[in-house]
């Protein structure tokens, strides 16, 4: 009878074991963890489908732009002198992209201008070509951008600086946290970023 009990507790103890084992299976996954920050949402990578376009024109004798069949040339800048930069950071106060909804891509915007050494150049800027993967650039891990926030067009900025040709990309890009702690309308970026340039 002892003998009975004593295996009956056994084959009882060895069943609970058994489930306590197989309830704790999913706990201990053995798939590998995501990285931090992978992002899981179907908006990534971010894309584009249309631009907003601007140009500015700076140390030169003389500057003209044409885009998308569009004189995008800056006030006067293919008459007189465009002066320095006004600033160090003068990037970061560029106004917003003055043509908006250009469809991707015309094509490659066509470029004149003279160097302050006197120089006359002709350049062609292919920003399809530039852009082919049609990929936003943007300065904030993917894990803080709020699921479903994109759906804006960035700006696409060229710009002609004496010998040198340079095109940049600034997206207002939605973040989860403030960027200026207490400011609740600080929750985005707009980073001015290089993506292509050239000297002449």
């Amino acid at each position: 009878m002892i003998r009975r009990l004593q295996a009956s507790r056994a084959a009882a103890l060895a069943a609970l074991l058994l489930s306590l084992t197989t309830g704790c299976q999913p706990v201990m996954s053995t798939q590998p963890d995501k990285p931090q920050g992978e992002a899981t949402s179907s908006m990534f990578p971010l894309k584009f489908y249309k631009h907003s376009f601007d140009v500015f024109c700076y140390n030169t004798l003389r500057c003209h732009v044409i885009y998308a069949n569009q004189n995008f040339t800056p006030y006067k800048a293919n008459e007189r002198p465009s002066g320095p930069p006004p600033s160090l950071d003068y990037r970061e106060h560029w106004r917003l992209a003055s043509t908006i909804d250009i469809h991707n891509f015309p094509p490659p915007a066509e470029v004149t201008w003279t160097s302050l050494d006197g120089a006359s150049h002709e350049a062609k800027v292919d920003i399809g070509a530039i852009f082919k993967d049609q990929r936003v650039l943007y300065s904030v891990p993917d894990s803080e951008i709020p699921d479903g926030s994109w759906g804006d067009d960035p700006g696409i900025y060229l710009e002609i600086n004496d010998r040198t040709i340079s095109v940049y990309m600034r997206a207002f890009i939605a973040t989860k946290t403030e960027q200026i702690p207490g400011n609740k309308n600080s929750d985005f970026r707009d980073d001015v970023i290089l993506a292509w340039t050239r000297d002449y």
